[in-house]
């Protein structure tokens, strides 16, 4: 999850079909205690709030995830231009 140099870093990752396919969230709750971050990867629709996934990680990786996800951004935002962030009440489900 680090931050990859200029040249590609490559790791084998072997996983089963159900994991590649991956998992659709729209929201996320984040709980911590001293030695752990919580997060719950959450999939709001018309139906309910349902739990996606839920990954424990400690709070080194954390700060790794965040750097990693900023700088991600940063790239992404350079490509495409900026990201629009919905205001409050705009996730309305029709």
């Amino acid at each position: 999850m680090a931050n990859q140099p200029q040249s590609e870093q490559s790791i084998q990752i072997n996983t089963g079909d159900e994991i590649v396919r991956g998992r659709y969230s729209n929201s996320l709750l984040v709980g911590h205690g001293p030695e752990e971050f919580i997060l719950d990867w959450l999939l709001t629709s018309p139906s309910g709030t349902h739990l996606v996934s839920r990954v424990i990680v400690s709070p080194g990786h954390v700060r790794r995830i965040i750097d990693a996800l900023t700088a991600n951004l940063n790239q992404y935002e350079q490509k495409f231009g900026a990201v629009r962030v919905a205001e409050p009440g705009e996730h309305k489900m029709h």
